[in-house]
């Protein structure tokens, strides 16, 4: 029998230091020269993959109280051809968009973005980080995170010189690999620009740390600024998966063969055509997971499964199948169901304020579940989700007519009167409002890959907040006047990134767990706006530290520096 279930709140892990082990320490000299040539194997080694690579970017213009707002914004999806350079494969609907990074967008920003483009942050310099072209300074010793760091700014011996980095490095002092860099590439001109840029990278593994993220900035409030994100995942598509299935060692169990002739076993028409539109869930699921558009089965599934399964109880439902959650990995907003499978974007997911609204977005697509809006059958043929990955958003769409919409909101409506959430739907209604408020600056953001726009749920809780209003009268019998304004410094909607971390190498997909962030100011309350990337960098399990912790540091500290 199922049960209402509450989703844990997040733990706070202490860091227990690890013990070191002596090391020899090096020489400024021998640090540079152990950099320089961990950065040029960096650049050969990426050449291998081929990521997905999503840049979203937000044109801001300046508000009184709250500094700076959307005013525009441009998306990009695509699968990076490092073995090319920095060349892409776009996997969006715009046919118009180049191979080479946002080629075609000149006319938008009055200039033309450079062939490199976003892409080419993830390199501090393609052209050859060395000695000959760079001096590098040693600043001190900093932690990112877990990881030890030694910092250095760097400039290029020839000043002016075009397309060389000039910033900050930010190395762990293990393996040498620069972790981050911090600062922009010179030599902008009339003609071309380069943008401020902070390029981080993660661990994935042993004495591997691959680009994942870039935050770019540029502009003063009162010059047009824009803000852009970069992410990268994907890049080792399905893989592990894979290897471990086909490495499993199955053993048959002990107890003997039991004769199932008389068990009920087989299949009515309606269990056959419920087990047909199954295997087309799976087969499009299998297909776009393996794409990295769709990440594994996971942690955050459970907690979307968590909310489902509270509206099926209190609505006294049995479904069958169950209903599945999936996790789309762009940062768009929309959400979508395929028959029994509930799909909701990372990006929603980001924004979304709390528990209640996530549930009135959820208690929508579970309306579809309920109705019975089937998926196309001819996908349970595998033939029909063999295509190529740039054809990806023309062979697949999941929107739904405006009749099943309509008919969806209305159960979704009844689903969340019945529900544990019908008390909390204010704050579903504040998100849903401020979304509707921002739609016209943030087109792309609210503009589905695969499934329907956010906005055709945006009347489920009102009705419910409406309802839930009407009962609450006073002992004089009128209505209380209904308050449209939102409680001072009340948080509408997250900035994106606000819940989920991304593992760039496997797209496991987990809950963030921060620290309370206390008092918000106004100034500070940004829906759906893009903020800088700041990671608390860890080490792979294979790779945890054996140097002492300021043996390099220490020597750097002592000594002349480079």
């Amino acid at each position: 029998m199922r049960s209402l279930k509450i989703l844990p709140a997040a733990v706070a892990l202490c860091v227990v230091p690890l013990a070191a082990n002596a090391q020899q320490p090096l020489s400024p000299s021998e640090a540079v020269d152990k950099i320089v040539a961990q950065e040029q194997a960096e650049v050969g080694l990426l050449r291998q993959y081929a990521p997905l690579v999503e840049t979203y970017i937000q044109y801001l213009r300046p508000d009184k109280q709250l500094g700076a707002v959307p005013d525009g914004d441009k998306y990009f999806l695509g699968r990076a051809e490092l073995a090319k350079g920095v060349d892409l494969e776009p996997l969006d609907r715009d046919s118009g968009v180049k191979h080479k990074v946002f080629g075609s967008w000149g006319s938008f920003f009055n200039m033309e973005f450079l062939p490199r483009g976003f892409l080419q942050m993830i390199y501090l310099d393609m052209n050859g980080f060395d000695r000959q072209h760079y001096k590098i300074e040693y600043v001190r010793r900093e932690f990112l995170g877990e990881v030890r760091c030694l910092v250095f700014d760097v400039d290029p011996v020839k000043k002016g010189d075009k397309g060389r980095f000039v910033g900050r490095i930010w190395v762990e002092d293990q393996d040498y690999h620069i972790v981050r860099f911090n600062g922009a590439y010179g030599g902008s001109s009339l003609v071309s620009n380069y943008f401020n840029f902070d390029s981080w990278r993660t661990n994935v593994g042993k004495n591997l740390w691959l680009p994942a993220f870039i935050y770019s900035e540029e502009g003063s409030v009162h010059d047009h600024p824009f803000r852009a994100q970069t992410r990268l995942w994907g890049y080792d598509l399905g893989h592990s998966h894979q290897e471990q299935e086909l490495s499993k060692v199955l053993v048959e169990a002990s107890a003997g063969i039991r004769d199932q002739s008389e068990a009920a076993n087989d299949y009515t028409p309606l269990q056959a055509e419920r087990s047909w539109d199954h295997q087309a869930e799976d087969n499009v699921t299998d297909r776009l997971e393996r794409q990295g558009l769709l990440a594994p089965y996971g942690e955050v599934d459970k907690v979307l499964e968590t909310v489902v399964n509270n509206l099926e109880v209190t609505n006294n439902l049995d479904i069958q199948p169950e209903v599945r959650c999936r996790v789309l990995m762009t940062s768009t907003l929309e959400s979508l169901t395929m028959s029994h499978t509930i799909v909701l974007s990372r990006g929603l997911i980001d924004v979304l304020p709390d528990e209640a609204s996530l549930a009135a977005i959820l208690a929508h697509e579970l309306g579809h579940v309920v109705l019975g809006h089937r998926i196309d059958s001819q996908y349970a043929f595998i033939n029909r989700v063999r295509y190529d990955d740039k054809d990806t958003f023309r062979h697949f769409d999941f929107a739904r007519t405006p009749e099943e919409e309509e008919a969806a909101k209305q159960k979704g409506i009844e689903l969340l009167r019945n529900s544990p959430y019908k008390d909390k739907s204010g704050s579903a209604q504040l998100f849903l409002r401020a979304l509707k408020s921002r739609a016209k600056e943030i087109p792309n953001l609210i503009s589905p890959h695969l499934g329907d726009r956010v906005s055709t749920s945006w009347s489920i809780a009102s009705a419910v907040f409406a309802a839930q209003s009407s009962e609450e009268k006073p002992e004089g019998g009128e209505k209380p006047a209904p308050n449209d304004k939102p409680t001072a410094n009340a948080i509408a909607a997250l900035p994106l990134g606000g819940r989920i971390k991304v593992d760039s190498w496997n797209d496991q997909l987990r809950m963030l767990k921060s620290k309370p962030v206390g008092n918000v100011a106004e100034a500070e309350n940004t829906p759906f706006q893009i903020t800088p990337f700041m990671f608390y960098l860890t080490r792979q399990g294979a790779n945890l530290p054996t140097a002492n912790p300021g043996a390099v540091a220490a020597k750097l500290d002592t000594e002349t520096k480079p």
